[in-house]
């Protein structure tokens, strides 16, 4: 397991080096930066923006490292700027992600909201992944199980679980197999490691 939890064994993509850790990894346990025309650390997200890519980890300490120890800095050979609020702007810019990801699988129908819908699904082993808000009831989500050989994303607010599913909000959701599944465990692997601290607790808001 890499860092944040994401499995090691895809064989897809180079790996990169951390610039805070020093740890080389598959580049999709890793967030990319770039320096943009203005000198300023930017997040590239999608891995798909110009320039030399710098990368860090995807949990927060090894963030909040590069920014606190001018390691961006050092990393691009020149001075850079970079913004207070960097690591919550990448936790913003990962969970917009997943739930653009998973809004994409619900359009295709591969995924549902609501608890009797993810309930029927697991019992007829359609899905693949549980979703459960990390703000529901503790004693709602225990009545339903992780599917066997899944996977599991249990940090997402019941707002943001909402915007993927059209709905106001969403505590219970499940993925089927296929299609973009794999790449919402894995960017919700990089969400949980820069939201979820290693108590098990969430980094606070405001």
């Amino acid at each position: 397991m890499g860092r944040g939890g994401a499995p090691k064994d895809r064989g897809d993509g180079p790996d990169r080096k951390c610039i805070a850790t020093g740890e080389v990894q598959p580049k999709y346990g890793l967030v990319r930066f770039v320096v943009g025309p203005d000198s300023e650390v930017v997040p590239d997200i999608l891995g798909k923006l110009p320039g030399r890519g710098m990368y860090v980890s995807a949990d927060r300490t090894s963030l909040e490292k590069a920014v606190s120890k001018g390691l961006f800095s050092r990393s691009a050979k020149q001075p850079v700027k970079v913004a207070e609020t960097l690591v919550d702007e990448v936790e913003t810019q990962l969970a917009r992600r997943v739930v653009d990801l998973i809004s994409l699988q619900r359009k295709a129908g591969r995924a549902v909201a609501g608890f009797e819908k993810v309930k029927n699904w697991l019992q007829m082993e359609e899905a693949e992944v549980l979703i459960q808000a990390v703000d529901g009831s503790g004693r709602g989500k225990s009545k339903l199980s992780t599917p066997h050989y899944g996977s599991y994303i249990g940090w997402l607010t019941a707002d943001e679980l909402g915007l993927a599913f059209g709905r106001q909000t969403v505590i219970h959701g499940a993925l089927a197999s296929g299609g973009l599944t794999q790449r919402v465990v894995e960017e919700a692997q990089r969400l949980k490691g820069v939201r979820v601290k290693e108590d098990g607790r969430g980094h606070p808001k405001g």
